[in-house]
């Protein structure tokens, strides 16, 4: 017998593919666009939205209860800031850099609607520990999408994948560069990763019938 039950494996499995939070839902689509130029920003924003959906889910889910039905939304606001705030704190600690070209994004993880959604839809019925699953498949959901983009857009737009040069060195014309190879500054621009998020879509609905409405 697994650890979890089908319908608790279906809670992290769902959001990853036939459910995804960007791809099928078509929520937190704004910052898939604003923060995916670099890979290493698309990491550290999903790790920050696994972080806070994660506890989120919990938090609201223990306070199920006890929150006033006309100011849960109010309540909810406070839990996702509160962490979000841990978030922008560790991250000024631990990697100042970086912090500082998220700051502005971190920020809007506040208003992410993947996190108000979840809260309001799930959190507030469900117990912590289902709350928590859904959270972590939510948000892993979400950062499968945010790392495929910004690996594709880092990659052709720069020609490095996490600050590294993967393709050679377009100064001194080597790799790729030695036979004519040139970057694609237009992947480096936001309408390009609204392209990249829709030929997900088309491969994941090309693959599942099922997701395409009549």
């Amino acid at each position: 017998m697994g650890l979890l039950s089908k319908k608790d494996a279906a809670l992290i499995k769902d959001p990853l593919a036939d459910n995804n939070p960007i791809t099928i839902q078509v929520l937190g689509i704004c910052s898939a666009l604003a923060i995916t130029a670099e890979l290493e920003a698309s990491i550290v924003m999903s790790i920050s939205v696994l972080f806070v959906l994660g506890v989120g889910n919990v938090v609201i889910s223990l306070m199920r209860n006890i929150i006033p039905s006309k100011i849960r939304i109010i309540v909810q606001l406070i839990v996702v800031a509160t962490l979000v705030i841990i978030v922008d704190l560790v991250l000024k600690a631990f990697a100042y850099e970086l912090s500082k070209t998220l700051s502005v994004f971190v920020g809007l993880i506040i208003t992410n609607c993947i996190i108000m959604g979840r809260f309001e839809a799930f959190a507030l019925g469900n117990g912590p520990w289902r709350s928590f699953l859904d959270g972590i498949g939510n948000a892993l959901g979400y950062a499968v999408i945010l790392i495929i983009v910004g690996f594709f857009r880092e990659l052709l737009g720069s020609g490095t994948l996490l600050g590294i040069p993967v393709l050679g060195d377009p100064i001194e014309k080597t790799g790729l560069y030695a036979f004519g190879y040139e970057n694609n500054g237009f992947m480096l621009l936001s309408p390009m990763a609204l392209i990249v998020v829709g030929i997900i879509i088309w491969v994941q609905r090309t693959r599942n019938k099922d997701l395409v409405e009549d």
